[in-house]
């Protein structure tokens, strides 16, 4: 079948394509004979709406299921990308070839946070956008999808740098006592930084002693947590109940866990950048996000020698894939069980170490 796609591709694109070859059996089928389809003329032969028309009743029949983070990427991404570039063209007429010559384009945008450019993971989501909206089209009016064979960037393998558990000790024997506790949670719950500013003492439960994650906040709104998945319990280990024990005596009248003097939830670039990064640089040890207290504590946990599937549950996924995709290499370093043992079974085995044995 893939053979077949990339033959009909080709065959478009080159203005010799026939219908009814692929498709004898197709209602659709008399339409198209005797007509050469090109890649500048979509099958579809009824005129179509320009893609800023479409894009608006796509946009409100499709609203209501997002949640508040996806409709403001959704939009940033209409806006500054997609519109701009399509949004005068009927929507039946774009083809395979302005689609390419876009994501060219696209990708010399400068990025965000120094990049030179838009990451291949930023250029997918926009291209995965794009493609929403031309598949829900080409379905509607009876055309192909020009973005429908363009394959995906190739996403580069992020390196991870998780604290060593001395480096946490030292962390939390540094760190200003007004934000001990709540680097004690980061570094061993997995939270994630919306998830733990947006943490209410309602969702504490000391007799289960359990973390209740239901929400996460965003520039002071709270919105529902990043996947259903997250929606999770988090086991309290004897540090993180006595923290929150500790920090209760400070915050505890009020809703939120961890605020500002002021009473309101914490704000993540303050916290980052007058708390995190200074204290990193005193310390001498190599600057990294934040998150990386999450990865922190998967590491940990692995090298503790939990079960990865309870693991998983704490960090919020749904399967263990990304465990052990992502953290699963750091476990030989912090556990010394880096092949050693195996390496010993085997060599006692075949100097008749087990025969001596028996």
């Amino acid at each position: 079948m893939k053979s077949v796609a990339e033959k009909m591709d080709a065959e478009i694109t080159l203005g010799a394509f026939e219908y009814r070859k692929y498709f004898p059996d197709s209602r659709r089928a008399v339409r198209f004979d005797g007509d050469e389809v090109s890649s500048s003329s979509p099958l579809a032969t009824a005129a179509t709406p320009t893609f800023r028309d479409f894009v608006d009743t796509w946009w409100r029949e499709n609203e209501i299921r997002w949640r508040r983070n996806t409709i403001l990427g959704n939009r940033a991404v209409l806006n500054r990308h997609l519109l701009p570039a399509f949004g005068d063209r009927p929507i039946g007429e774009i083809t395979k070839a302005e689609v390419l010559a876009f994501r060219a384009e696209v990708a010399q945008c400068a990025g965000r946070s120094g990049n030179e450019t838009l990451s291949p993971k930023t250029i997918n989501n926009l291209m995965g956008i794009l493609n929403m909206i031309m598949t829900e089209a080409a379905d509607r009016f009876e055309f192909q999808n020009p973005v429908r064979n363009i394959k995906r960037l190739r996403l580069r393998r992020k390196d991870i740098q998780p604290f060593s558990l001395e480096e946490v000790r030292l962390i939390l024997d540094t760190v200003r006592s007004d934000y001990k506790q709540y680097y004690t949670l980061r570094f061993f719950t997995g939270m994630r930084t919306g998830e733990l500013h947006g943490l209410k003492w309602s969702r504490v439960d000391w007799e289960a002693r359990q973390i209740l994650v239901r929400e996460t906040i965003d520039k002071g709104v709270i919105d529902y947590t990043k996947t259903d998945g997250s929606q999770r319990e988090i086991a309290m280990s004897s540090i993180v109940y006595d923290a929150l024990q500790a920090q209760h005596k400070v915050t505890g009248d009020g809703e939120y866990v961890f605020v500002t003097r002021d009473g309101t939830p914490l704000d993540t670039t303050n916290v980052t950048q007058r708390v995190w990064y200074p204290l990193l640089r005193y310390l001498k040890l190599a600057p990294r996000r934040p998150y990386h207290c999450r990865h922190t504590a998967a590491t940990l946990w692995l090298a503790a020698g939990e079960n990865p599937e309870w693991i998983a549950r704490q960090m919020g996924h749904t399967t263990t894939e990304m465990l052990f995709r992502v953290y699963s290499r750091y476990v030989p370093n912090l556990t010394r069980r880096d092949g050693s043992a195996f390496d010993r079974f085997v060599t006692g085995a075949m100097n008749g170490g087990l025969d001596s044995e028996e």
